[in-house]
């Protein structure tokens, strides 16, 4: 996974979409439902070839600017956990909660 520390590697995200699509997984660090998500996630995610399905993880109590940035410039309500799938600089899926889950986003590939 890519840390998302920074407003400016959301074009980087953007970049990358446009080769292969990418995930952007949201989560916070304090909330027992995040962290439940986000283990979930990982334990799907470690067999997954991170050339093809590259993830970037923000730690959005950390780096909220970013997160509000997300929100805005993909159109999507902010939710804490969160992932959104991008491909061609556009938000095409986004999920939070318990709703998180790879295999589905992997059905839209």
């Amino acid at each position: 996974m890519i840390n998302l520390t920074s407003i400016n590697q959301l074009a980087e995200v953007d970049n990358l979409s446009n080769q292969r699509p990418v995930i952007i997984f949201k989560h916070s660090t304090t909330c027992s439902i995040s962290n439940t998500a986000f283990n979930r996630f990982k334990k799907a995610y470690a067999n997954e070839n991170e050339e093809q399905l590259p993830v970037f993880y923000l730690d959005l109590l950390k780096h909220r600017d970013v997160s509000n940035e997300i929100a805005k410039k993909y159109g999507v309500v902010h939710q804490s956990p969160q992932t959104l799938l991008i491909k061609d600089g556009k938000s095409i899926h986004n999920a939070s909660h318990f709703e998180i889950d790879l295999s589905e986003i992997k059905e839209l590939l």
